[in-house]
């Protein structure tokens, strides 16, 4: 936790001036070198400009303590729902209420496999590009030497091949040896 007594809000509240703090050192701005500085103005001008530094600086507190509070330390989020994204095979294969279905990792390979096998060669490997090495359509339209909106038309119908694939695979999974 910060110690309050060297926060700049207390630095500034504490002290007859108005103070600046900065990565080489501190400055401090008195009533005399104000009125030095400034011939025209008066002690009120130098006490309203005091205030309104420390509000200026107690706002930036509240401001830092409200966020702080919304903070959480990564720690207490591990292995949350809140840092765990599901695979791509879990996504596709869920059902429809939300949860999961239980199946091995080798029946989500075959599926998997099943599923790209019914891509066209083209699709399988722009969707393979996309999905697994994280290519963008642009890229690979760059790669190919194509327009980008064919590659995106070609990612769109790929998905919905294999979410058809996996929607019939849903209700009837493959059965293991």
């Amino acid at each position: 936790m910060k110690n309050y007594k060297e926060s700049d809000y207390a630095l500034n509240k504490y002290s007859a001036g108005i103070v600046y703090r900065f990565a080489d050192g501190i400055v401090e701005v008195t009533l005399e070198k104000y009125l030095a500085e400034n011939p025209d103005s008066t002690e009120a001008d130098f006490l309203a400009l005091k205030k309104v530094s420390d509000s200026d600086y107690l706002d930036q507190v509240q401001a830092e303590n409200a966020q702080t509070k919304k903070n959480s330390p990564l720690a207490e989020l591990e292995g949350t729902k809140f840092c765990c994204t599901p695979s791509l095979e879990d996504t596709l294969i869920g059902n429809g209420d939300g949860q999961n279905m239980l199946i091995s990792r080798t029946q989500r390979k075959e599926i998997t496999r099943a599923a790209l096998v019914k891509l066209t060669e083209v699709q399988r490997r722009r969707y393979i590009q996309y999905h697994a090495f994280g290519f963008s359509a642009r890229k690979i339209a760059k790669l190919e030497g194509s327009n980008h909106k064919s590659v995106l038309e070609s990612l769109n119908a790929a998905e919905k091949k294999i979410k058809k694939f996996c929607a019939a695979h849903k209700k009837h999974p493959p059965k293991t040896n």
